[in-house]
């Protein structure tokens, strides 16, 4: 008797040609995993949706293993990505298909390593002679700590190597990490909490692991339940150890995040919702200034009477009333249409009178429509600190005038201009391809044509990088505070962001703008992602953006509010957050906040998980050729 009739597997045999439910489960998965996402969002199938891919990758074959697998995995990713970043044809149908074609690479190498190398369904090499043969007689089926062993090495090959390719798409050309598996899990806080460890990407190991086990003791028991003898499935135990010890690891870690002292900031975000066709904005400057300008001294104007309704109730009977003042006014990303022109080009604080003026951080100046706008809300909030995203420019002084030097370096910047007349700022350094600039588009000017054909807009020219990650430091009435200063998709960028932690309380403050892509689910999926940087590095986050999610974050990667526990994100009476209006946030920040694994570590503790799969796949799948 062989060693797989005795252990209750069914017989492996040889097959030709892929049969078709091995590629409707390769559709099945790929389609499944889009609902994962906003804004489906149906986060309980990340533990079920990788079910029927494992069967069709390690279902037997004599040749071609590799390929084949590759193939399976490809498609699954295609349609994975065809669906999830369907939001992507309001700027270019092109793109699209072929972002989605190359992010599909990643899933076919998963396929083929899965097929080739972690396979524990490869039949046996036929013995060598008959010594060899009748040692394998002898030494029978494995033990069911055998086959346990042999089925957590498998899971956990297939789960590090999983992670490792996230980890690679989200690096290789600047990296596109969008909707790894475990982001799934960003409406269930307390499974969430483990992306502290190996940040959002290492999570996404679990579910991989579990599904792999299950796959394969499903298997085992069919063949057992034939030959009349079940055996205990260790490895299905170890399986719900984990997600037991993920749960409580959350629950822990839920507990001590709350139990921290902390400061409060209280912020104003304003949001237009400003229509747009690509980069070009569809209202004209004037509707741009007058629409924040009118939004935010409104806003203003019911916060303020809304504090005198809380006074007049709190005299009346004789106690005390907590009154709402903002510290700070935040707009998104672009807001205004004039730039900051940075004169001596550093990056940092200065001052200035209405023209321009001197600084340390260098002297600044900006378009008379700027400054209108900007005067007025200081002439309204006086105290307050106005922060916004603008294009910053280099400048220099000719014949008395601050003027844009020939040449001039641009920056998509974020600005926090103080009451005394500062700005200081911070240049994007994660720049967006064919959105910022255009890979050799100097040499190769045809990719600017084929932009614009599909944009429909004209190409505004190249943004410059910035030179550096040091935090904004800025003083709060609770004290000092850190500020790490993020651009657009700079919030699904972990490696960026961990560069800027610093000991004591910090805020990632993010502006944005998810106008590009009009109202489709892209806004909704932007913020899923941006929320697990609070968890990994557990600092909160401010987020404003024109059109997506202005919301409140804390350390937990949740929108409630410090005392009131009401979700603060910025949405309409129907719950769209495709709106023009304010919030009012309010976050409870960490004076000693937590030093994460993942702070510490960074991405180098998902890089040795997926070495080790490897090593572990390509032992395994060695020593069964």
């Amino acid at each position: 008797m062989s060693a797989g009739e005795q252990s209750g597997d069914p017989a492996p045999r040889a097959s030709g040609p892929n049969p078709g439910w091995r590629i409707v489960a390769a559709l099945v998965a790929g389609a499944g995993m889009a609902l994962l996402f906003p804004p489906h969002d149906l986060g309980w199938m990340v533990w079920v949706v990788l079910l029927p891919l494992f069967p069709a990758l390690w279902s037997p074959r004599t040749r071609g293993r590799g390929r084949r697998g590759f193939g399976l995995g490809f498609l699954a990713g295609l349609v994975f990505f065809l669906i999830n970043l369907h939001w992507l044809t309001t700027v270019s149908p092109v793109g699209w298909v072929i972002l989605a074609a190359y992010l599909a690479l990643f899933f076919g190498l998963w396929g083929a390593f899965v097929a080739r190398w972690a396979n524990p369904w490869r039949p046996p090499p036929a013995p060598q002679g008959r010594i060899e043969a009748r040692m394998r007689d002898r030494q029978g089926a494995p033990g069911a700590w055998g086959e346990s062993l042999r089925s957590l090495s498998v899971a956990f090959s297939v789960a590090a190597v999983w992670c490792g390719l996230e980890w690679l798409r989200g690096w290789l050309f600047t990296g596109f990490g969008w909707n790894g598996l475990a982001v799934a899990f960003h409406r269930t806080p307390v499974m969430a909490q483990s992306a502290d460890l190996l940040g959002v990407v290492g999570l996404s190991f679990l579910p991989v692991f579990v599904q792999a086990v299950i796959v394969q003791t499903a298997r085992r028991m069919v063949g057992e339940a034939r030959a009349g003898r079940l055996r205990p499935r260790i490895d299905f135990g170890v399986a719900m150890v984990l997600v037991a010890l993920g749960f409580c690891y959350g629950v822990w870690r839920i507990h001590s995040e709350k139990s921290r002292g902390t400061m409060r900031l209280k912020a104003l975000l304003v949001q237009l919702n400003i229509p747009q066709l690509a980069a070009k904005r569809l209202w004209s400057p004037e509707e741009i200034h007058f629409g924040y300008e009118e939004e935010t001294l409104e806003a203003l104007r019911e916060i303020e009477e809304e504090n005198s309704r809380r006074l007049r109730e709190a005299l009346e009977e004789g106690g005390e009333a907590e009154v709402d003042e903002p510290e700070w006014i935040v707009w998104p990303e672009s807001a205004l249409v004039g730039r900051l022109l940075r004169v001596d080009g550093a990056e940092g604080s200065g001052e200035a009178d209405g023209s321009g003026g001197g600084g340390g951080g260098g002297e600044w100046a900006t378009w008379t429509d700027n400054r209108v706008t900007i005067d007025r809300i200081f002439a309204e909030a006086p105290e307050r600190t106005l922060v916004m995203g603008l294009l910053e420019t280099e400048g220099e002084v000719r014949d008395g005038q601050y003027v844009e030097k020939e040449d001039a370096r641009t920056w998509n910047s974020l600005v926090m201009f103080g009451p005394d007349g500062s700005a200081a700022s911070f240049r994007k350094h994660h720049l967006v391809i064919f959105g910022e600039y255009i890979p050799l588009v100097e040499k190769l000017p045809f990719l600017q044509k084929i932009y614009e054909q599909q944009a429909g807009v004209g190409f505004g020219g190249a943004m410059s990088a910035g030179a550096t990650l040091e935090p904004l430091e800025v003083e709060v009435a609770g004290g000092e505070l850190g500020v790490i200063p993020t651009v657009c998709f700079e919030d699904t960028v972990p490696r960026l962001l961990r560069r800027m932690v610093r000991p004591g309380a910090q805020v990632i403050l993010n502006v944005t703008n998810d106008g590009w892509f009009k109202q489709s689910p892209a806004a909704a999926q932007h913020f899923a992602n941006a929320r697990f940087r609070a968890i990994e590095l557990r600092r909160p986050m401010l987020r404003c953006a024109n059109t997506g999610v202005s919301a409140a974050v804390d350390t937990l990667g949740s929108t409630a509010h410090p005392d009131t526990g009401e979700r603060q994100e910025l949405r309409d009476a129907d719950g769209s957050h495709f709106t023009r209006g304010w919030l009012l946030a309010e976050l409870a920040i960490p004076k000693k906040p937590a030093w994460t694994l993942y702070g510490l570590i960074g991405d180098w503790g998902v890089i040795g998980l997926a070495v080790a799969g490897v090593v572990v796949g390509v032992v395994r799948g060695g020593r069964a050729s």
